[in-house]
Formats: C-alpha cells, sequence, structure tokens
C-alpha cells in the first residue's frame, strides 16, 4: 500500500509541475515531447550504470506501442482543449479510469472486492463533481465536439491499459526497459508534430520540459511497481479520485482557486470514494 501512497503524491506533483508550465505560458507540445526525450535519458542512463541496458523484442514491442498511444493521447486532449470547454475536457480526461478497470475485470480477471465495489461506483461521480467548475466557457458543441471529447476518454484510457498491461505480459523486471522505449518513441513523435508546425522551442520551455522529465523518470517508476504489486481495479479508481481531491484543495489553497458547490462536493465524495477503496 506505501507504493500506491507514494505513486499518488508523485502524480499529484506531476500535476502541479505542469499546471505552474501551463500558467507561465508555455509551448505545451514542446514541454511534453520534451520532458518524454529526457525521460527516456535518464532511464538509459540508470540502464547502462547497471548493466541492463538490453531490450527484449517483447519490450520493445511494449514499449513503442505505449509510446505512440501516450503522445497521441496528449494530441488529441490539446485539440480537444482548442474547441471544447476545459471542464469537459478534463472530466473526459479523468473518467477513463473506467477504461483500465474494465479490462482488468473482463480482460485480465482482477478482482473486485464487494466492499472496494462502492467505492469503485463513487469514484466516477466524484470525478465529474470536480471537474464541473473548471472552464464553463464552451466554445464549440454538437457531434464533433462529443466525438473528440470520447476519443479522448478512449485514448487516455488505453495509454493506462498499456501502462497495466506490462505486468500482464510478464513485463514487470524490464519495465525501465518499457519505459526507456515509450520516452524514446513518444519524445520523438512529439517533435515530428512540432516540426511540421514550424514551432521554434524556446529555451524556458526546455528548462520546464527537462525538469519535468527527470521528474517523471522517477513518478512512472514509481507507478509501475505499485501496478506489479495491486489491482488496476484498486490503483486507478484510489489514485484517479486523490490526485483530482488534492489538486482541488491545492487550487483552493495554494493557486488561490475558488471551489464552487459542485466541486466542493466532489471533494467531499471523493474522500468517502478513496476510503472504501483502501
Amino acid at each position: 500500500m506505501s507504493w500506491l501512497i507514494f505513486a499518488i503524491l508523485l502524480d499529484f506533483g506531476f500535476v502541479q509541475i505542469c499546471k505552474f508550465s501551463q500558467r507561465q505560458g508555455y509551448y505545451a507540445p514542446v514541454v511534453v515531447s520534451t520532458n518524454y526525450l529526457v525521460l527516456c535519458a535518464v532511464l538509459a542512463v540508470y540502464l547502462l550504470a547497471t548493466g541492463r541496458f538490453a531490450f527484449s523484442a517483447a519490450a520493445l514491442q511494449t514499449g513503442l506501442v505505449t509510446g505512440a498511444v501516450f503522445i497521441g493521447s496528449m494530441s488529441l486532449m490539446m485539440r480537444a482543449l482548442e474547441i471544447a470547454s476545459v471542464g469537459a475536457v478534463l472530466t473526459a480526461f479523468r473518467i477513463s479510469i473506467a477504461v483500465p478497470v474494465a479490462l482488468g475485470i473482463l480482460l485480465w480477471q482482477e478482482p473486485v472486492v464487494p466492499s472496494k465495489f462502492g467505492g469503485i461506483i463513487l469514484a466516477f461521480p466524484a470525478l465529474l463533481l470536480m471537474t464541473s467548475g473548471a472552464g464553463r466557457n464552451v466554445r464549440q458543441t454538437g457531434g464533433k465536439t462529443f466525438g473528440l471529447l470520447f476519443a479522448v476518454f478512449l485514448a487516455q484510457g488505453l495509454s493506462h491499459s498499456c501502462l497495466r498491461s506490462v505486468h500482464y505480459a510478464g513485463l514487470d523486471g524490464e519495465f525501465v526497459q518499457v519505459l526507456t522505449v515509450m520516452g524514446a518513441t513518444a519524445g520523438t513523435i512529439g517533435y515530428i508534430f512540432i516540426a511540421a508546425r514550424m514551432r521554434r522551442p524556446r529555451r524556458p520551455e526546455l528548462s520546464a520540459g527537462i525538469g519535468l522529465g527527470t521528474y517523471n523518470a522517477l513518478a512512472l517508476s514509481v507507478i509501475m511497481i505499485a501496478l506489479s504489486r495491486l489491482p488496476g481495479t484498486l490503483f486507478f479508481p484510489a489514485t484517479g479520485c486523490s490526485v483530482i481531491l488534492l489538486d482541488n484543495l491545492s487550487a483552493h489553497f495554494f493557486w488561490k482557486e475558488r471551489l464552487n458547490r459542485l466541486s466542493a462536493a466532489g471533494v467531499g465524495l471523493a474522500v468517502l470514494a478513496v476510503a472504501l477503496v483502501l
């Protein structure tokens, strides 16, 4: 359970670093793509230093697929933020934990303890309520927007599921190799996207990406260890609710963003959901 707590705290820290970067007006594709390449470099140095710089075919394949899914999910989310409200995009992003939870039950037969099932169910309305107050300025509505939001939901859910699949592919002992390939793949695709848009990276954006990638190398490693020891049916609802709960509290007390009544109700519901799941 300690690994779950470490994963939650590190994931929360990642969200806060991203929020700081956004508030500085940094171009997200540069920060995120640099983050992935630095993550790859940090983990590659670790593998070289420990004499483990060897990649099995399964680790290469899983890393390539995961990297492509990760950068695709990020691109979809950025596109969605251009045409839909921040709240709608965040809601689609957060409830995407339903995908790895469902796959865990249906595909990998992960256990769901009845006493914890109530917490899993409560997690979804809690996430909906906590994201309800973010960005009410809906720029566009209709079938196209709904389709894009559904794509964000599905892509982010598949990103989570790719990380979960490492355990069931028997790659727990090679998760560092998987993350190294994932970082190289996502970072390379991201910079191809940046080059296509003819956007020149700025030094502050690169610095932010370097810091984020170094941090992310630790955060993702802890998450992978937690996933190797805990069922996804516990891990994803617990982290999803806990991180956005901490984020809402941080927004209120640190970033001075006032919570509306629905968000406050969601915070209370999230506390109950996490208590039941844990």
